[in-house]
């Protein structure tokens, strides 16, 4: 229940002076008497006349300055009455004061709350009501200047009070002053009693103690050492204090009071105390409160606790089914609480509101209730502490399974370029009449799938080796669109809708297919009984920066690509987690969970953004960002290998091989032989520059692993080429090409292959080195 409240209105002068316009109507008419005096001085005729137009002009302008002074005059007048017949029907005690606090008007509500203040300030008005008036007054007066009006909740010894201000005009102010909680009510209640709470600024100092905190603690104290015998104190936890009577033991709940203070409940933890108090004290605090019987059954609670858990907080209704998440019994914690074997302080549950997602931190304290023992739970919202700590649980997750994909993928590339290498070889010597053939096209078909799979986890920690060039979105979706319709099926109808001036955009054209199908297979799943999937591109001018889903996209041009479907959406708790690895919405066995995950790495690694937006039952639509290409592409001395295609003919030349894997090293050597280089093989770099000390060995091409124990490939490769600067040069790996950044691109004539290989990869790539 709210009580009316007094307003106030001031203005920046006591008494109305002259306004600027009367002071220039002044001005005017002095200056038109001195140029007519001097008009009659002056003998010649000529300056006289000019002197006497002049005053004449200057006595018309003062006059029409007049009557735009009255105007604005009356009219401010009027607008002035006008705030005062408003504010004498407020509700609340209303004042008009002037900049320097000097109350000008104030209505009846303020007369009856405030009286004899005739001639006063605002200050001095409410003095009595808060401690430092001034100061509060200053800063809410301060606020408004800039944004017009301010407002402020401030706990005082009578209870919560809203003190706000709003700027009439330049100077003006008008101000109210409403109580949020009727407290005559509360004293009239025979069974009422007022909760010892002190108000402590920034610094720790006291700044307000009510009448039950100085009866509690026997003398007006000024700072939290004074009281507390542990600092700092904690919320929601049995506390003890120092009293004139000696040492006490409260429960402590504290509450914002605003502008940095903070208001701190003593609220009764001694045998007895709840029962002489009675419930009712707790009903308007502004911390959630509830009474726990041994057995968790919810014996009472206040007004704020209703609020926060919902309609199902219901006397009797036992706590287990109010909060979740403890991982053992909640019957189990209250014994221990109430046993005293309690370490854990307090703990984070979830409500189990199905309209929302609310947590809650839960510290319980054992008290005595007419002799018998029951318990105190002190709760608090913690929901947006939980959802940042998620959030950042969440990051270190995707981070840690990023750097697990890419140590994972480089070590199966490693042992899938051997199998595949091997298969290859034996490939050569068996026709496809041999009875084995068969069996050899099954490993080695198996053998890509496996690097299909490898290359998604790469995808996904971005790690993978990107072939970006030049695109056009409309050539790229013509190119797929009769593979699209074949995924899509019969009851399913695609739909490409272009901008007519799309720009161009740079990313890897077979990489960019792959996520376009992904996302327009997982639309399909959505519409098992049929629809529509349309794909529009257009071209968006971001002129300022876009935020969503923790992401910040810069200003620039961008070309979006939309995946729509109408099919039955994603709920709104798994949105979020779409982009997980290995999470899907299918049924075991119908998907992996690494499409949309390896749609997101390899967006993210282009340099793009995406996004989703779904709503369960009308449908989802997948969002793309990539940066418009302005600038021509440049050309670096780095080549990447070419697509490959079968080599003819036996070659010459010789190989210096370096890698760490037996087992690639074997096939690759095998691989060269066959084809006519003449291959020496070292199994580290340093056993290859031991190798190159022999002056007169003639070395046409290095194939290199790029990561190895001890010395890496672009390192004892630049150390190699100090002294053969002449020899090509092929690097290797199972990471991708970024993944040793700028010194391979700093080595000239060299070539990047990434694992896993096939036997005409990696000779044709030697080959074309050499030629």
């Amino acid at each position: 229940m709210q009580q009316a409240a007094p307003i106030i209105v001031a203005s920046a002068e006591p008494m109305p002076g002259p306004s600027p316009e009367l002071k220039r109507v002044r001005t005017l008419i002095v200056l038109a008497v001195v140029l007519g005096t001097s008009a009659l001085l002056v003998p010649h005729q000529l300056v006289a006349l000019g002197l006497t137009a002049t005053a004449a002009t200057l006595i018309v302008l003062a006059w029409a300055l007049g009557i735009r002074s009255r105007a604005s005059s009356r009219k401010k007048m009027l607008d002035f009455n006008a705030v005062l017949k408003f504010i004498e029907k407020d509700c609340a005690s209303a004042f008009v004061t002037s900049s320097d606090g000097r109350i000008l008007s104030r209505n009846d509500i303020a007369r009856d709350e405030f009286p004899d203040l005739e001639h006063d300030t605002l200050a001095a008005a409410l003095q009595t009501t808060f401690a430092n008036p001034s100061g509060i007054i200053f800063r809410l007066q301060s606020k408004a200047g800039h944004t017009g009006a301010a407002r402020e909740d401030i706990v005082t010894r009578s209870g919560h009070v809203r003190l706000s201000v709003h700027e009439m005009e330049r100077h003006k102010y008008i101000w109210r002053f409403e109580k949020m909680v009727d407290q005559q009510t509360r004293r009239n209640r025979p069974d009422a009693v007022n909760l010892p709470m002190i108000t402590v600024g920034r610094t720790g100092a006291i700044l307000f103690m009510n009448d039950a905190a100085r009866a509690l603690i026997g003398s007006r104290i000024k700072s939290l050492d004074r009281l507390f015998t542990n600092l700092p104190p904690v919320s929601g936890s049995v506390t003890e204090i120092s009293t004139t009577l000696g040492k006490r033991n409260v429960i402590l709940s504290e509450v914002a009071a605003g502008a940095g203070r903070r208001a701190l409940y003593l609220l009764p933890a001694s045998p007895g105390d709840v029962g002489d108090v009675g419930w009712h004290a707790f009903e308007d605090l502004p911390v959630p409160l509830i009474k726990v019987s041994p057995e968790g059954a919810v014996t009472a609670f206040n007004a704020t606790a209703s609020r926060l858990i919902g309609v199902s907080l219901e006397t009797d209704v036992n706590l287990s089914k109010l909060m979740e998440g403890l991982g053992r019994p909640i019957a189990d914690w209250l014994a221990d609480t109430l046993a005293g074997k309690l370490v854990q302080k307090s703990e984070f549950l979830r409500l189990t509101r199905e309209d929302r997602e609310v947590f809650v931190q839960v510290s319980l304290n054992r008290v005595t209730e007419n002799g018998a023992p029951a318990l105190i739970a002190v709760l608090s919202d913690a929901t947006e502490l939980k959802t940042l700590e998620a959030q950042f649980v969440q990051s270190q997750k995707m981070q840690a399974i990023g750097q697990l994909a890419g140590g994972v993928a480089h070590d199966f590339n490693n042992l899938l370029t051997a199998i595949s290498g091997h298969c290859d070889l034996l490939l050569l010597r068996h026709d496809q009449g041999d009875p084995d053939y068969a069996d050899l096209m099954q490993i080695n078909q198996n053998a890509n799938r496996a690097a299909a799979l490898v290359g998604q986890l790469l995808a996904f920690s971005r790690k993978q080796t990107l072939r970006p060039e030049t695109l056009d979105l409309r050539d790229t979706l013509a190119d797929l669109t009769h593979l699209l319709n074949r995924l899509v099926g019969e009851k399913v109808t695609l739909t490409l809708s272009h901008d007519p001036v799309l720009q161009p955009i740079r990313a890897d054209k077979r990489q960019l297919e792959q996520v376009l199908m992904n996302l327009v297979v997982n639309a399909r799943d959505a519409m098992p009984a049929g629809g529509e999937i349309k794909i529009i591109t257009e071209c968006l001018d971001l002129i300022e920066p876009l935020t969503r889903d923790r992401v910040t996209m810069p200003t620039g041009r961008y070309v979006t690509v939309q995946v729509c479907d109408d099919g039955v959406g994603i709920a709104p708790d798994k949105l979020q987690k779409v982009f997980e690895p290995f999470f899907t919405t299918k049924r075991t066995g119908e998907g992996t969970g690494l499409g949309l995950s390896t749609a997101y790495g390899i967006i993210k690694q282009t340099g793009g953004f995406i996004f989703v937006d779904s709503k369960v039952g009308a449908g989802t639509v997948f969002t793309l960002y990539f940066p418009v290409l302005d600038a021509p592409e440049l050309t670096t001395s780095v080549v990447r290998a070419p697509t490959p295609h079968p080599l003819l003919g036996q070659a010459d030349g010789v190989v210096l091989l370096v890698e760490d894997e037996a087992s690639v090293r074997a096939f690759a050597s095998r691989a060269l032989k066959l084809r006519g280089y003449t291959v020496l093989e070292a199994e580290s770099a340093e056993a290859a520059l031991k190798t190159l000390e022999d002056q007169n060995l003639v070395i046409d091409v290095f194939v290199t692993d790029v990561v190895m124990p001890g010395m890496d490939g672009p390192t004892w490769v630049r150390e190699a080429l100090k002294a053969r600067p002449e020899v090509r040069v092929v690097f290797v790996s199972g990471y991708a090409e970024d993944s040793f950044g700028e010194s391979q691109r700093k080595i000239p004539n060299s070539v990047f292959l990434p694992k896993p290989f096939s036997l005409s990869d990696l000779t044709e790539t030697v080959h074309n080195q050499l030629h």
